[in-house]
């Protein structure tokens, strides 16, 4: 099959690779639609540490069940799936407890093992959810930053009434601002750098935009869905006593951010993280196919996976919102 493999960091080559075969409790997918993000960027720049080299990357997808293994119950081929890529070990102290994205071993399809950036992926059947006939493989791709977000909103626990920033109009912030308008929120404010994002931002119900905090008010809560620790910083100064912060934006490893530790004792301060995918992942689809997120305003790129390249410098540029991958 075809694939975009990563040799090494920054070592790229659209190639072939063998076509996987079903074993155990496992499905064959032939992929519809895979998603780019952030993390693509991390491995393909190797600062994603589980990442071995070579690998196929690709986390996000949704596609047609080929082929079905052994003991394989309740999927015959030609099943329409979207697939949760999270890969927990089951027997750590935090699977065990029912934290699995916590796992000591964690992993994830495209990320430790080879993912959707193919022809075909091999996938446990246990994480694979039917698509329904409503959604297509593109809006299906979409469920997985979904889930990440949904989350998002187990640990943020929005309250009808409250107030919100968003810092990043990107997939994962303009997700979170539908589902924080959906859960009550009475005012949501987004900001980024990038105008046309913003006017996206506006469009999916922002009551005010900006490319700075400056003006824009307090919150009961924020949300950084950046990574970048100025950016963590601003959302924090923009919080009302008593008020939440969730940093959900990946930051590198040896980032710091200053916070002062008097504000957060004295104003009673919460400050919350958001790690992946954990029991969301079904809610999203139902969210998705209940139309609660406007798919089509945020897939503004496809590629045939020979420009796999050029998508992953599409993402790289900011340009758009969700760019996927069409093998």
């Amino acid at each position: 099959m075809k694939a975009a493999i990563w040799e090494a960091p920054g070592e790229l080559r659209i190639g072939e690779r063998d076509d996987p075969t079903p074993g155990h409790g496992e499905l064959v997918v032939k992929v519809g639609a895979c998603g780019l993000c952030g993390t693509d960027l991390h491995i393909a720049d190797g600062h994603f540490e589980p990442t071995p080299y070579p690998i196929v990357p690709g986390h996000e997808f949704a596609g047609e069940v080929v082929a079905v293994g052994p003991s394989v119950e309740g999927w015959s081929e030609g099943a329409r799936v979207a697939v949760d890529p999270s890969l927990f070990c089951g027997h750590c102290e935090y699977c065990r407890i029912g934290r699995g994205n916590l796992c000591a071993n964690w992993s994830a399809i495209g990320d430790r093992v080879d993912g959707a950036f193919a022809e075909y992926v091999k996938v446990p059947a246990a994480n694979a959810y039917t698509l329904p006939d409503e959604l297509d493989f593109r809006t299906g791709a979409l469920i997985e930053p979904l889930s990440c977000a949904v989350r998002g909103m187990h640990r943020l626990a929005v309250q009808p009434g409250e107030s919100a920033l968003v810092i990043g109009a990107g997939t994962m912030g303009l997700l979170l601002e539908q589902l924080i308008l959906r859960a009550g929120a009475t005012r949501v404010a987004v900001v980024d750098t990038n105008e046309r994002k913003l006017r996206l931002a506006e469009t999916l119900g922002a009551a005010a935009v900006g490319t700075s905090t400056q003006d824009l008010g307090e919150f009961d809560i924020a949300v950084d869905a950046t990574g970048v620790p100025t950016a963590i910083e601003s959302a924090f100064d923009a919080l009302r006593r008593g008020g939440r912060l969730m940093i959900f934006g990946v930051a590198h490893g040896d980032a710091r951010v200053s916070l002062s530790p008097f504000r957060i004792y004295n104003d009673e301060i919460t400050v919350l993280g958001s790690m992946a995918v954990l029991n969301s992942y079904g809610p999203a689809l139902d969210l998705m196919a209940a139309g609660a997120i406007d798919a089509k305003a945020m897939l503004t790129h496809d590629f045939p996976l020979d420009d796999f390249g050029e998508a992953l410098e599409t993402v790289r540029r900011g340009d758009g919102v969700k760019s996927q991958v069409l093998p």
